[in-house]
Formats: C-alpha cells, structure tokens, sequence
C-alpha cells in the first residue's frame, strides 16, 4: 500500500523527459567539459594515473560525477522551459 506522503509527492513532482539522444548528447558533453575543467585544477595527478587521460583515476571520477550533475541541471532546466 502506498503511503498518503508518497501520494501527495507524486502530485508535485515535475515532468522529467525520457532518455533520448538529445539527452545522452547533453550528459556527454557536459561530463566532456567537466574533464576538461579538471586540467585546470591545481593537482590534476594526486594518486593513481589513468594510462589514457593525464589526469589521476579519482579526479577523472569527481569530473564526471560533477559533469553529470551538471547535465542533469541543464536537461531539467530546458524541460521545465519547454525546449526538451
């Protein structure tokens, strides 16, 4: 049984969009800036190195984490204006 808070949540919950490829190309672009971004940091190398990337393994995953919070803002927000 579903409880009433959860009702009255759903009430006021936004529309989200379903995943297409205008969302995976505004995650991924936003996920490739924030790598970017993180050349610009002042110790890009602090622990283990990717043998692809010049950056270390936990500065490439604090990159994409924030490139996807990112992302999500931006598909939320041109959701909510109606352009998404």
């Amino acid at each position: 049984m579903i409880s009433s808070i959860f009702l009255a949540a759903a009430t006021t919950v936004p529309a989200t969009p379903e995943w297409n490829p205008t969302v995976a190309i505004i995650i991924s672009v936003s996920c490739l800036v924030a790598v970017l971004l993180s050349f610009k940091i002042e110790k890009p190398l602090v622990g283990a190195k990717l043998p692809i990337l010049p950056i270390s393994i936990p500065t490439f995953i604090g990159a994409m984490c924030f490139g996807h919070v990112v992302g999500i803002g931006i598909v939320l927000g041109l959701t909510n204006i109606g352009s998404l």
